[in-house]
């Protein structure tokens, strides 16, 4: 296979990816520049003295990590002044970031998950930054309004993520399939290594933390003991796999197959995975390689959020797998009737 870079790739998929202009392209350079750095710091972190907690608790609850705040502060700093957008959304920041009148403006909307599973880089175990881009609605005024930026996962115009392990990769989807690059430190380029990625119809392996297990509702415990008791297409029972870290659980199942489930429990009926910055993205780029993804009930990306760090309970993979669990939240439906 030729080195194709990503940028390469973009320009040379332009005519059949509308949304692929110059300032759309520009956008994602920004990104890429932005996943490089974070990259860098990640493969020195017990080196610089970044591991471990800021003794802070962020918007969500959650303590944040040394990485946390600086990977959030790469992102914010680069991309507001990237040219190409006109709002961004951070996990990691309880409020719309508007891009200041100093810097230009464009007409997309970055929602990020600045580094997902930082808690992992502890132990050296994958982690990745998610990202999700919309176009803004037409026929706005100068502010840009929180109701511009609340659409559904069906509006994103590319979502993908960046993951930090053995290699730094990035899945990108502008809406015509997946395709994986991977970062050649030699060049310091991101390369097409795996074009047109796909997830088998069916898999072998489930991803759930059942540490939860006390805490699941009916479905949610009649589901997980469906994939201890089932088989898989070879007659095989399934291998249960739970790394911790979103982006490489999903990178597994997207590879090989399977489900990641993440179902709503007592103290998170809700559910704890964001809708936004996390559900929606993997799901765009979950569909966009044939599988699902659904909260148990409905499609994740027809879900409109009502606020910017809605929550979602996630289940999603290969579409036979995810089907299965989607029939046993529709049997319990029924039976509530």
């Amino acid at each position: 296979m030729a080195d194709i870079t990503v940028t390469e790739h973009l320009l040379l998929h332009q005519k059949r990816t509308p949304q692929a202009t110059g300032q759309f392209t520009g956008l994602l350079y920004d990104l890429i520049l932005s996943g490089k750095s974070i990259s860098r710091r990640i493969n020195k972190a017990g080196l610089l003295d970044i591991l471990g907690g800021t003794g802070e608790v962020n918007v969500q609850g959650e303590n944040v990590q040394k990485m946390d705040t600086i990977a959030n502060r790469i992102l914010l700093y680069r991309m507001e002044r990237c040219g190409a957008l006109c709002a961004m959304s951070s996990e990691e920041e309880a409020e719309l970031i508007r891009v200041s009148p100093e810097f230009p403006r464009g007409d997309y909307i970055l929602i990020f998950d600045p580094l997902d599973g930082s808690s992992n880089i502890d132990v050296n175990i994958n982690v990745g930054t998610i990202f999700s881009i919309l176009r803004r609605p037409e026929g706005h005024s100068d502010e840009v309004t929180l109701d511009e930026v609340l659409q559904p996962g069906l509006k994103q115009v590319a979502a993908g993520y960046m993951l930090y392990g053995p290699s730094t990769m990035l899945v990108l989807s502008t809406g015509q399939g997946v395709h994986g690059f991977t970062l050649d430190p030699g060049v310091g380029e991101f390369l097409l290594s795996h074009p047109n990625m796909c997830i088998p119809e069916q898999g072998q392996i489930y991803s759930v933390n059942e540490g939860n297990w006390k805490n699941w509702d009916a479905p949610a415990r009649e589901a997980v003991n469906w994939f201890h008791g089932c088989e898989t297409s070879d007659g095989k029972p399934y291998s249960s796999r739970y790394v911790g870290a979103l982006v490489a659980d999903f990178h597994r199942t997207l590879i090989n197959g399977g489900i990641y489930m993440y179902p709503s429990d007592a103290h998170k009926p809700q559910g704890k995975l964001r809708l936004m910055c996390e559900a929606a993205p993997l799901a765009f780029l979950a569909e966009q390689a044939g599988g699902k993804a659904s909260d148990g009930r409905g499609r994740i990306l027809e879900r409109v959020p009502d606020r910017l760090h809605a929550r979602t309970p996630l289940f999603i993979g290969s579409v036979k797998d995810v089907e299965a669990v989607e029939n046993i939240y529709a049997r319990h439906a029924n039976l509530a009737i």
